[in-house]
Order: structure tokens, then C-alpha cells, then sequence
């Protein structure tokens, strides 16, 4: 080994080699050793949000008469730079890993530190001028400083998603608008039901939507209260309390974000609910979207022998083996994307329930798999929306045949004719392949012109308009003419 290229650092376990050129140090070191789990690095936005809190506490250390004012503006010099984007490969550690955070938060620091050491014309490793715990950890702790960095990275990748949410939502309602006036035949439990619009179905996708919008924005809220000041436990332990007063409103000023501190730090230091009812609306949000794609993977089955009603963009050939197939292969991988939240979900819970006492040491597979939802929700929005919605087009003829040629229309039938005469005409049509229509009319059940009011499609999908009030206007029009003869 070219022991020229390394430093030696030492902590209170010994000493390590460490790349000389490295802003990381020792303790990084062995978390990366004792961690080889995931191969998964910290996300750089959870990266961004501890550079943010660290020179939040910078900050208002020094304006508490803590810090030394060069090693203040070395500090805030530092973080600035890995918040732009510098300095993310020196971040090390795998993001599931034992110590609540403590290696992710130590990491930070290191980085820091030697960065700071730089600026100040001292050597990396040394920690003469700044050091990891004593100037970039003042009156923090992991427990405070690493459920803050999450929470700004959470809002900002939640706000992301956000974004993409409302291009779909408006997609639907695109659709449904061009659609508006297509009837095809609705179906419950796959059997013929009563006609529908298409329009009414991607107003109900849109409308679905919306309330998972308004479910994830309301789990936001909750992620704006902080714990910082509390230290170890919540009671504020080795903190000074002008730091403590003034350290949300610097992350406030920081992120425009308007956060505000606990009211009661110990409970905010020990108990990570605000990211389960963010995971709980993304599980929904997931259940949603899986739903959609489920309908139109349904709807665009075929191009023969299934439904055909809408028509999928081809994205690419869909059979080694089968010439000419094409798979809906958009909405599989939503419903992919799906899935892997759900499963997700259910870890975020286990995590944050299985804490004890004052710190939940799981938080960092908490934070692992609620990053990885928010992302690939965030991606998979965005195709399913680009490369799917945007694109489809509907089979008018198609949709307009099945309403024809199916029995479910009898149900208009019912308040004129008897839910048991309507029953045995539907079984009649059925066994022998004909319309309701013809029925009615070979059999005198009613007139023409009370086929035409009664089996008009566009009332049957219009709400306000029912067999009722046609009835009504029926009898009416009977006693009119009655009186007139």
C-alpha cells in the first residue's frame, strides 16, 4: 500500500487510513465499511437538506455568539457549495444503515469540516481550524439534524411530484372534454351494465385525482414542523437558547418554506408519524393510478378480440415470438410503479412503529423507501402521462356497436314495461342474438316513438334525465291527447 496516498485520522475506537484527497473522514469511513446493505447511496436531496440545516445552525450559532466568525462563514461557504451540487460523491454511506442517521449526519460534518479547513488555508483531516463535532455539530445532534434534512428533502421532492400530478390531471380532463360526447357501454362486475360516456370515465380518472392531490398536499403541512433545538432527546441538551429561539426561522428563510418549531420537541423528536400520512397518501395515490391503468390496459384490449374501445400510442413491439403485437406497456409499468409503493408503504409503517422510547433508530429505511416512492411516483406520473394519455384515441364505432347490440339497456325499460317483462326480454336478446330494439318492435311491447324517448342513449348517460321523468311525461302526454279526443 502507498501509505502516500492516505491520512491518518483517529476517533475514540482508533485510527484509519483515509484517501488523502478525501473531504469525507474516519467516522464516514466506517459506516461505509460496516454498511455494504443497499448499494444505495443517501439521496442528493436528503444531501442538500443537511447542507441547508447545518448552515441554518452555522447561522444561528454564530449569531448567538457561539461561533468564530471565520469559522462561521467557512462553515456556511461549504454547505453552500454541496446545496449547488458539489462535494455529492464524498457522501458515502449506504442509506439503510444502523445508528438512526448518526453516519449520514457524521458524514455531513467530515465533509464539511474539511471543506471549511480548505477555505481557511488549513489541511483536510486535521481539524485544527474547524472541526466535524465541536463547529459543524454545535448544539445539534443526529436526532435533530437528520429528521430536518428529510423533511426539506421530502416537501421539495413532494412539490416535484406535485407538478406532475396536475399535468395528468389536466391530461384527464383534456380527455374528457375531446370524449365528452362518445357512449359506450358501462359495465359492472365486466357484465354489460347501462351506457356511459367515455368523457364521464376520464372526468372520473381527473376527479380521483383530485383527491389524491388534495391528500398529499395535506400531508405536507405536517412535514413543516421541526424539531430542531432538541438535541438528543428534546430537551435542548448543549444547545443555546438564542439558537434554539431563532434556528426554524433561518431554515424557513433558507428553503421558503414556512416551517415552525414543535411545540413539544420530545415528541417531535421521537415519533416519525408526519412521513407515515405522506406514505399513506401515496399509497393511495398508487391504488389510483393502478386503477386507471387497469381500465384502459382493459379498454384497449384487443385490437380483435377484446374490448378496442380506446386505442393506446405504440410505444414499442410488444412479442419476440409474435409478429405485429403490441402491449400496453405504459400502464403495466404503472402499475409496476404501484406496487413497489404499496410495498413501500408497508415498510414506512413497520419503521416508524417499531421505534422505542425517545428516538426511532429506523428512520433511515423510513426515509429509504419513502425517497424511492416519491421518485418513482414523480417518473412514472410523468410517462404514464407523456407517453399514454396524452395519446389516446377512441374507437367511436366500436364503443357505439356494443351499446346496440347489448341487453343492458333494458334497464331504461323497467319503470315502463316491469323489472320481470324488462329480465325475460334481456334473456330473449341474449339467446337469440338480437337487439332490444327489434324485440320491442316485433313483439308490440311499445311504440316506436316510445322506443325512441325511452332507448335514447344520450338521455340515459345525461343525469338529471330518468325513466321516471320520461314515464312521467308519457302519462302526461296520454292525458293530454285523451282529453283532446
Amino acid at each position: 500500500m502507498d501509505n502516500s496516498r492516505y491520512r491518518i485520522e483517529v476517533d475514540s475506537l482508533g485510527e484509519k487510513l483515509v484517501p488523502i484527497d478525501a473531504y469525507y473522514g474516519i467516522q464516514s469511513l466506517r459506516a461505509k465499511e460496516n454498511f455494504q446493505i443497499s448499494k444505495q447511496k443517501v439521496h442528493r436531496e436528503m444531501i442538500k437538506g443537511v447542507a441547508v440545516t447545518k448552515k441554518a445552525a452555522a447561522t444561528a450559532n454564530y449569531r448567538a455568539g457561539m461561533l468564530d466568525e471565520n469559522v462561521y462563514k467557512s462553515i456556511v461557504k461549504a454547505c453552500e457549495e454541496i446545496m449547488s451540487g458539489k462535494f455529492l460523491s464524498q457522501f458515502i454511506t449506504d442509506m439503510i444503515q444502523g445508528g438512526a442517521g448518526t453516519s449520514i449526519n457524521m458524514n455531513a460534518n467530515e465533509v464539511i469540516a474539511n471543506r471549511a479547513q480548505e477555505i481557511l488555508g488549513g489541511t483536510k483531516g486535521t481539524y485544527d481550524l474547524v472541526h466535524p463535532n465541536d463547529h459543524c455539530n454545535f448544539g445539534q445532534s443526529t436526532n435533530d439534524i437528520i429528521p430536518t434534512g428529510a423533511k426539506i428533502a421530502t416537501i421539495k421532492l413532494t412539490q416535484s411530484l406535485l407538478k406532475e400530478m396536475r399535468r395528468l390531471h389536466k391530461a384527464y380532463l383534456d380527455k374528457a372534454n375531446e370524449f365528452g360526447g362518445v357512449i359506450k357501454m358501462g359495465r359492472t362486475h365486466l357484465q354489460d351494465a347501462v351506457p356511459i360516456r367515455v368523457g364521464q370515465e376520464f372526468n372520473a380518472f381527473a376527479t380521483a385525482l383530485e383527491r389524491d392531490i388534495r391528500r398529499v398536499e395535506s400531508a405536507i403541512e405536517d412535514l413543516k414542523v421541526l424539531n430542531m433545538g432538541a438535541t438528543a432527546v428534546g430537551t435542548g441538551l448543549n444547545a443555546n437558547k438564542d439558537y434554539v429561539k431563532n434556528i426554524v426561522s433561518i431554515v424557513s428563510d433558507l428553503t421558503n418554506i414556512n416551517f415552525k418549531q414543535a411545540d413539544d420537541l420530545v415528541d417531535a423528536t421521537r415519533n416519525l408519524d408526519p412521513f407515515v400520512w405522506l406514505s399513506s397518501a401515496l399509497k393511495t395515490l398508487a391504488v389510483s393510478l393502478s386503477k386507471t391503468a387497469n381500465d384502459l390496459r382493459l379498454m384497449a384490449s384487443g385490437p380483435v378480440s377484446g374490448f378496442n374501445e380506446i386505442t393506446l400510442p405504440q410505444m414499442q413491439p410488444g412479442s419476440s415470438i409474435m409478429p405485429g403485437k403490441v402491449n400496453p406497456v405504459i400502464p403495466e409499468v404503472v402499475n409496476q410503479v404501484s406496487f413497489q409503493v404499496m410495498g413501500n408503504d408497508l415498510t414506512i409503517t413497520k419503521a416508524a412503529e417499531a421505534g422505542q422510547l425517545e428516538l426511532n433508530v429506523f428512520e433511515p429505511v423510513l426515509l429509504a423507501n419513502l425517497f424511492q416512492s416519491l421518485d418513482v411516483l414523480r417518473r412514472g406520473i410523468k410517462t404514464f402521462c407523456k407517453r399514454a394519455v396524452v395519446g389516446i384515441t377512441v374507437n367511436k364505432e366500436r364503443c357505439i356497436s356494443y351499446v346496440e347490440r347489448s341487453a343492458g339497456i333494458v334497464t331504461a325499460l323497467a319503470p315502463h314495461i316491469g323489472y320481470k317483462r324488462a329480465s325475460d326480454l334481456a334473456k330473449e336478446a341474449i339467446k337469440q342474438n338480437r337487439g332490444v330494439r327489434e324485440l320491442l318492435v316485433d313483439e308490440n311491447i311499445l311504440s316506436s316513438e316510445e322506443i325512441e324517448v325511452i332507448l335514447n342513449i344520450n338521455n340515459m348517460t345525461s343525469p338529471g334525465i330518468s325513466g321516471e321523468e320520461i314515464l312521467l311525461k308519457r302519462t302526461r302526454n296520454k292525458k293530454v291527447e285523451a282529453s283532446q279526443g
